[in-house]
């Protein structure tokens, strides 16, 4: 269940992953932080920050961005420095991967998918 949160719990995030979120999808994970989007054919559940503002925020945020993405990097093919923000519950992700700058992110969705290991671009908006 997608539900809001603050500026503090994404840049908290951020400093963790070692990045800059895409201005788009920061604002997406404020104002619905989690919850849900579609693609053709796909579902994907997104992983949302870390808030820990009461109980029931840290209860629907534990399995968030920072801790799905460092078990993804553990992963075989798994993009360096790629962050997942969805994953489709078969495997898949939907990954931002980095730009040239360091720390910054291509705003660009990607899916990987786990079994060929390899990323395509995906046509998904943040505001869906």
């Amino acid at each position: 269940m997608a539900f809001p949160t603050t500026v503090i719990h994404v840049a908290a995030a951020e400093r963790e992953l070692g990045v800059k979120l895409p201005r788009e999808y920061r604002e997406r994970l404020m104002a619905r932080n989690g919850g849900e989007l579609s693609t053709a054919g796909d579902d994907w559940q997104v992983f949302p920050v870390f808030d820990a503002t009461n109980r029931k925020t840290a209860g629907r945020s534990a399995g968030h961005i920072v801790l799905e993405t460092r078990s993804a990097r553990a992963w075989e093919g798994f993009p360096q420095g790629a962050v997942a923000i969805a994953s489709n519950g078969a495997g898949d992700l939907l990954v931002l991967l980095p730009m040239g700058t360091p720390g910054q992110l291509d705003p660009q969705v990607q899916v990987w998918n786990h079994e060929t290991r390899k990323c395509k671009p995906s046509a998904l908006r943040y505001d869906h």
